[in-house]
């Protein structure tokens, strides 16, 4: 039997996605898991082993842009993961699917096409809405490019870059973080290697663009 994780804090998104899930032919059997909570999620799959599938709502609280995504895909990289987002913005979508999700199903589709799409996934491709542009920008392939080096960040790594973002001093993310501020800077550096960026500023401003860790609205 497989097993299914959903992971959104509206009870009725909740609902009307194990409904889709119990019109979906892919998966055969399956149980379905229902999480408010990134911790709750991780809660779960700590204790259960990892799930055949998790759809993560991009917005839950104490979650900011792709953050969830990112330590979703850092703890458990063999669990696949559809996101589902209100916005349908080509470039959040580029984003989800360059950082390893295995589809993006905005909210607003409708029930058929969600379980068109949940096949899709349970036979191995990827998911993507229809009617996006098939060429991207050249800004959005270097969006692309870098959300990918992101997967490459530790969960401290990315703690760290959030803090920047907001921009505290490295002593300031050290006590925040209750850590060295020599191992702050030796995570700044890494993390400018890792991106392959030259500056904080530019490692922020990439992240911004991207809508990562509190960077704007999602």
């Amino acid at each position: 039997m497989k097993k299914i994780i959903i992971a959104d804090d509206h009870p009725m998104i909740r609902g009307a996605l194990a409904l889709s899930l119990a019109a979906t032919s892919g998966f055969g059997k399956t149980e379905i898991l229902e999480t408010a909570t990134l911790d709750e999620l991780f809660e779960l799959l700590d204790d259960s082993g990892e799930a055949d599938l998790v759809l993560l709502d991009l917005r839950m609280p104490g979650v900011n842009g792709f953050d969830g995504l990112l330590s979703l895909r850092s703890r458990f990289p063999g669990t696949p993961v559809v996101v589902i987002s209100a916005l349908e913005d080509p470039r959040l979508v580029a984003g989800a699917l360059a950082l390893g999700a295995s589809g993006f199903i905005p909210k607003s589709t409708p029930r058929h096409e969600i379980v068109r799409a949940l096949n899709v996934v349970a036979s191995g491709e990827i998911y993507a809405p229809p009617g996006l542009p098939e060429t991207a920008a050249p800004e959005d392939r270097v969006d692309t490019e870098f959300a990918q080096r992101l997967t490459s960040l530790t969960p401290q790594q990315r703690k760290v870059l959030q803090l920047m973002g907001t921009g505290k001093l490295n002593k300031e993310i050290a006590y925040e973080l209750d850590i060295a501020e020599t191992t702050v800077k030796a995570h700044v550096s890494s993390i400018l290697h890792k991106l392959n960026v030259y500056s904080r500023t530019q490692a922020v401003v990439m992240a911004g663009r991207l809508q990562l860790n509190g960077f704007g609205e999602h």
